[in-house]
């Protein structure tokens, strides 16, 4: 089987619900993206290049020369000037609205995959990682280590996170900035069913002390195109409340409010230094990797 149609299969998110064990997951996400990144031309450092030296295990993987290794069926990673570690920090949406799936998959499991991914990447870099997990209040709290045992404390963490009620980005939001001293990555995953306006406002200030903000934006394929054939009772999975809809308001109203949302808060966080990324529950994580590569990678 060619390797890009290898990689896509090991980041299909139906194949990787199959799969016991968010650390194989993680595992499993990881080596597909990897195996295909020969075929990104916007993925690398922009520091000045150094040096050469062979790859070891536990070496940070995309230093990896995957040009020099075809050629030579050896690993030689690259090495830069001026490379310092970085702390990642991840806070994982788990209001109830997360746990939306039209299929098999909700959005809450693609948020773990996501998540599990990202912190697995983080020790692979050597780099400090911590979590936030929360819905109205702050329900688990794992400070950024690169300490043995770490990257099993973030998975247990990550699993182990339940769903909770309503939305509250102030929470994690002020307890992140208690404690955050260094510069680094923050990395939010949500459905972000909040005035766009309200959310920037709430996160912007961690952009304004040096850190960088990557904005995971998830939705299910039926919530940004939704199908009825027929008049349904829509509830509210954080406050309960119902709506009767039509299928002329799915087609016409609705999609037209949700495009509205998306772009907004696209623009909004846009504006504010943010970067932004609308992730589809049905398609591979292969974009939502290459973002965060392009944050890590291009501004150090």
């Amino acid at each position: 089987m060619p390797i890009e149609a290898t990689a896509n299969r090991l980041l299909d998110p139906a194949v990787l619900h199959q799969i016991s064990g968010l650390d194989l997951v993680a595992k499993t996400v990881v080596d597909g993206f990897v195996a295909g990144l020969h075929r990104s031309p916007d993925f690398g450092f922009s520091q000045e290049f150094a040096e050469y030296r062979a790859y070891t295990p536990g070496d940070d993987l995309r230093h990896v020369d995957w040009n020099v290794y075809a050629r030579t069926d050896r690993a030689y990673l690259k090495r830069y000037k001026g490379e310092t570690n970085t702390v990642l920090m991840v806070l994982l949406d788990v209001s109830g609205s997360m746990g939306f799936g039209s299929g098999t998959l909700r959005k809450v499991d693609y948020a773990k995959f996501l998540a599990a991914a990202l912190v697995y990447l983080a020790h692979l870099q050597r780099d400090s990682a911590g979590l936030i997990v929360f819905a109205d209040t702050v329900m688990n709290f794992v400070q950024p280590s690169s300490r043995q045992g770490q990257l099993m404390r973030l998975l247990h963490g990550i699993d182990g996170a339940q769903l909770g009620k309503r939305t509250d980005f102030q929470r994690p939001f002020f307890e992140l900035q208690q404690f955050q001293k260094r510069r680094g990555i923050t990395v939010l995953i949500s459905d972000f069913f909040e005035n766009p306006e309200t959310i920037v406002k709430t996160v912007e200030p961690l952009r304004q002390r040096g850190s960088e903000l990557i904005l995971f934006h998830l939705l299910d394929p039926r919530e940004i195109e939704p199908v009825f054939g027929e008049a349904a009772l829509l509830l509210d999975m954080e406050t309960g409340d119902a709506m009767e809809t039509s299928p002329e308001y799915v087609r016409t109203e609705y999609r037209q409010k949700i495009r509205s949302h998306l772009e907004t808060l696209r623009l909004k966080a846009q504006g504010a230094g943010l970067d932004y990324q609308l992730l589809r529950t049905d398609k591979p994580l292969d974009d939502a990797l290459r973002e965060y590569f392009r944050v890590r990678g291009g501004r150090m």
